[in-house]
């Protein structure tokens, strides 16, 4: 379309260039306010229709509580026993050591390692690697319950 032909060329001069008055193509002035300007005013019915969580509280939620698993590997027992037998906190059942790791916080046992002591062993849960190392050097596990 060649210039000269626009509809502008022909509105040079005019002011309002087919806008009505002068604001009316300005600013916001026609379409109420600009963004969320008027939602709870003249806008109400769609706020009400498209945006009914627009306006009001979200309800505070505390914050979840969050509690880490703790697990031990096989091959810290010893050093354990060694920590708790200097504070002779240590009970003895069939000649041999109690280690409760659910009085201390620890949930599971792992395999990871090796043990060179036989102790009874009081935890919630224990893997199959765990069980069998600690059995193989005349141990054993309990559960907590």
């Amino acid at each position: 379309m060649p210039t000269r032909f626009r509809k502008v060329r022909k509105l040079r001069g005019s002011r309002q260039h087919g806008w009505g008055q002068v604001t009316q193509h300005r600013a916001s002035g026609q379409k109420g306010g600009v963004g969320n300007a008027g939602l709870h005013k003249h806008k109400w019915s769609w706020t009400v229709k498209y945006a009914p969580d627009h306006f009001g509280k979200d309800s505070m939620k505390p914050p979840q509580s969050f509690k880490p698993k703790l697990w031990m590997n096989v091959g810290s027992l010893d050093a354990l026993y060694q920590k708790l037998s200097s504070s002779n906190s240590i009970e003895k059942e069939d000649n041999r050591p109690v280690l409760n790791l659910s009085k201390l916080g620890v949930e599971k046992l792992l395999g990871g390692g090796s043990v060179r002591g036989s102790y009874v062993i009081i935890v919630d849960r224990c893997t199959e690697s765990a069980k069998e190392k600690v059995t193989n050097v005349g141990g054993s596990i309990k559960g907590s319950n």
